[in-house]
C-alpha cells in the first residue's frame, strides 16, 4: 500500500471502495453514507485499530514504530480520546496493510458482499478462449480449506459461528444459493460470487428447482 501524504483534501481508491475523506468529514460512496459524528468516527478508529493491531499480533510500540507515530497516540487512539489527523490515520492504515476505508468503517455488522458475474475481473486469456477470472478476494491471514459443495432442491446446511476473523467466500456454479447471515437472506445466482465474516451464525440453502454447485474457500486466523 502507498503512503499518502496528510492534506485538506484526500482521495483513497481501491478496487472494493472508493472512498474520499476530508478533514472532519468521512464520506463513503460505495454504500450511500455521510459520517459527519465525530464521535462515531472516534468510536469507529479506536475499535478498528485496536482490532486490527491484535490480529496482525502487533504490540503497542511495534505498531508505533512502523506508523511513525508515537505511542502515547496509539493509546489515545483506542481509548477514542483524540481525534487524529487524516495523515495520522493513513499512517496507521498503511502499517496495519489495511485501506483508510476499512479502518474508519463503523458498521459493525456481519460483512456481506455480493459480486455479479459480469464484476470478475479476467486477468488472462488467449485466442482459443482460455481465461482466468479473479472471483472475489479478501485479506486474511493463517489457514485456507477450499471445498466443494452440492445441495440438492430443498437441502441446507446451518453452520455454528467460527472463530472470530474467519471469513467464507463462494463461488456458484450451478443452481440459485440463498446465503443467509446472521439471519439475513442472502441471493446468489450461478455466476455470482460472496464473501462474508462468518463469525455469526450462517446458512447455505437450496430453495429452488435445480440443483446448487458452489466452491468454497474458508480463511482460518492463525491461533495466537
Amino acid at each position: 500500500m502507498l503512503s499518502r501524504s496528510a492534506a485538506q483534501y484526500s482521495a483513497v481508491n481501491d478496487p472494493v471502495h472508493h472512498t474520499v475523506v476530508r478533514r472532519s468529514e468521512l464520506f463513503i460512496q460505495n454504500i450511500g453514507r455521510n459520517v459527519s459524528d465525530l464521535d462515531l468516527l472516534t468510536q469507529s478508529l479506536a475499535r478498528n485499530v485496536k482490532r486490527w493491531r491484535t490480529e496482525r499480533g502487533f504490540t503497542l510500540e511495534t505498531l508505533a514504530a512502523r506508523a511513525g507515530v508515537s505511542r502515547g497516540m496509539l493509546i489515545q487512539i483506542e481509548q477514542a480520546r483524540t481525534n487524529p489527523s487524516i495523515g495520522t490515520v493513513v499512517k496507521i492504515g498503511d502499517a496495519l496493510g489495511i485501506s483508510v476505508t476499512t479502518l474508519l468503517d463503523y458498521d459493525q455488522g456481519p460483512k456481506v458482499r455480493i459480486v455479479p458475474a459480469d464484476q470478475a475481473v479476467r486477468l488472462w486469456h488467449t485466442e482459443a478462449g482460455s481465461y482466468n477470472r479473479l472471483l472475489a478476494g479478501t485479506e486474511a491471514p493463517g489457514p485456507l480449506e477450499m471445498w466443494d459443495w452440492r445441495l440438492m432442491p430443498g437441502d441446507g446446511s446451518a453452520s455454528d459461528p467460527h472463530p472470530g476473523g474467519t471469513v467464507e467466500l463462494l463461488h456458484v456454479t450451478a443452481g440459485e444459493l440463498t446465503l443467509t447471515v446472521d439471519g439475513v437472506p442472502h441471493r446468489v445466482p450461478a455466476g455470482a460470487s460472496a464473501s462474508f465474516e462468518a463469525n455469526v451464525p450462517h446458512t447455505y440453502a437450496n430453495t429452488g428447482d435445480e440443483p446448487v454447485e458452489m466452491t468454497m474457500t474458508v480463511s482460518v486466523p492463525p491461533v495466537r
